[in-house]
């Protein structure tokens, strides 16, 4: 179950750290959780509101990664 979890973020940093994956991964997250909270849906609840807000901050995070690329971790 811990290797699951470590093979899970492994992944999910190698996504970050790479340009155009975070960039589609940005916008197929961001685009839908917009949809959501711009419309005006009949089977909208406050449980869909609320994983649009986390997949939305989730898919702008992805994006900003993305767009800033990569930064080294101290200046010389």
């Amino acid at each position: 179950m811990l290797l699951r979890g470590r093979r899970l973020r492994g992944v999910l940093v190698r996504a970050v750290l790479r340009r155009w994956p975070a960039l589609v991964i940005g916008v197929v997250c961001l685009v839908p959780s917009i949809a959501v909270m711009v419309g005006d849906f009949a089977w909208e609840s406050s449980a869909t509101d609320g994983l649009a807000l986390v997949v939305g901050a989730s898919g702008a995070a992805f994006l900003i990664a993305a767009l800033g690329g990569r930064r080294p971790d101290w200046m010389e």
